[in-house]
């Protein structure tokens, strides 16, 4: 009977693992222009708080060379500006955590902007320590112009991926919808994935390529789409806690080079 139940446990991941797998090929081959990732760089991987823990990260970047012109009336651009978010969680079951992120960032000439507010849902039933991890985030936000050019709009994120003792795969497809008025249509579609393996205790090297596709009704040629590599580190030797990446965008839609960190703060 336990292995009947196992067995059945086993077919039922793999049966969403292979959905996730159709998801991700779908997402890669719909039609799609450049999109640019700002302020959260970050691939979602089993990370999920314990019930009534809370949790504060930092996530910070920049691009010291990159895009210096608006994609649209009012943004900010990236170049050689700072983004720092920073975001608040809060476990709520053994498979679901909220979270509060306060988006900010400064422009090329030092000037501060708030970024609004951001509020997600992490949902996270398949978790094993050594093997397959699946889970969805939702997220809804309210941003300023400089920001977003849709103030109101909601993501879905769907985490995949397999760990072991020295290794971790994952990946995101995610579907990203402009909710304001004038604004509302076909969704954005991104794709992330990570590699990593770990060095030594507590210190994990690997890569992170984030591939960001916009509308999945109006496709740009593969050149003119933002494509970004990063080499990083995982360090988690409390109470230190932070991933730390270089990027590079491999195409001129891209950014050239983006420095970004995450680091996990105590918060009790």
């Amino acid at each position: 009977m336990q292995t009947d139940k196992r067995n059945k446990n086993n077919s039922s991941i793999v049966s969403l693992i292979r959905a996730c797998g159709v998801l991700s090929i779908a997402v890669m081959l719909m039609p799609m222009p450049a999109w640019a990732i700002s302020d959260e760089i970050q691939v979602y991987t089993d990370d999920i708080n314990e019930p009534g823990e809370r949790g504060l990260e930092l996530h910070v970047n920049t691009t010291p060379r990159g895009r210096n012109t608006p994609g649209y009336p009012g943004e900010l651009p990236a170049y050689r500006g700072l983004r720092v978010t920073p975001e608040f969680s809060w476990g709520l079951t053994k498979t679901l955590e909220a979270g509060f992120y306060l988006p900010m960032a400064t422009s090329a000439q030092g000037d501060v902007y708030l970024g609004g507010a951001k509020v997600r849902l992490k949902w996270l039933p398949i978790r094993d320590h050594k093997g397959w991890y699946l889970g969805a985030n939702g997220e809804i936000s309210n941003m300023t112009k400089k920001f977003s050019e849709s103030r109101v709009g909601t993501e879905l994120r769907v985490m995949v991926g397999y760990r072991t003792e020295n290794w971790l795969f994952g990946m995101n497809p995610i579907l990203g919808w402009d909710l304001s008025p004038g604004y509302r249509g076909s969704p954005d579609a991104t794709m992330t994935y990570k590699v990593a393996r770990k060095v030594g205790d507590g210190i994990s090297l690997g890569a992170e390529y984030y591939d960001g596709m916009g509308k999945l009704n109006n496709r740009l040629p593969l050149g003119q789409q933002d494509h970004t590599f990063y080499l990083v580190m995982d360090y988690d030797r409390k109470p230190w806690v932070f991933n730390f990446g270089i990027g590079h965008g491999l195409n001129s839609a891209s950014d050239s080079w983006t420095v970004k960190a995450i680091f996990e703060l105590p918060f009790n």
